[in-house]
């Protein structure tokens, strides 16, 4: 059975990627900003409902306690695991670019 979000959407990809180490809200929103070179800014609702979704599979976890200003979030093990399947996943669909087929 296929683990549920795949594949990830454009947005839930860029955030996980960006809490491979810890982060709050407002810094992945900067850090994603950045790292797609300003093509994908994300509101804060989007963020915040990425994350709910994502912390409901386990994909991320919450390392701060729920009560502080500013929560704090990570990619967990199994959000690891969904983020190399969408790596090889992307890699079979740069290699049929490459190799002109399709």
């Amino acid at each position: 059975m296929r683990p549920k979000l795949l594949p990830l959407s454009e947005t839930m990809h860029l955030i996980m990627l960006a809490l491979r180490k810890p982060l709050h809200g407002y810094a992945i929103m900067q850090l994603v900003n950045e790292m797609s070179d300003g093509q994908v800014s994300i509101a804060a609702g989007t963020l915040y409902g990425a994350l709910d979704n994502l912390k409901k599979h386990h994909y991320i976890e919450l390392l701060s306690a729920p009560s502080d200003r500013k929560k704090v979030y990570q990619v967990t093990k199994l959000g690891e695991e969904i983020l190399e399947l969408e790596n090889q996943r992307l890699k079979k669909f740069i290699s049929l670019y490459e190799k002109g087929e399709g």
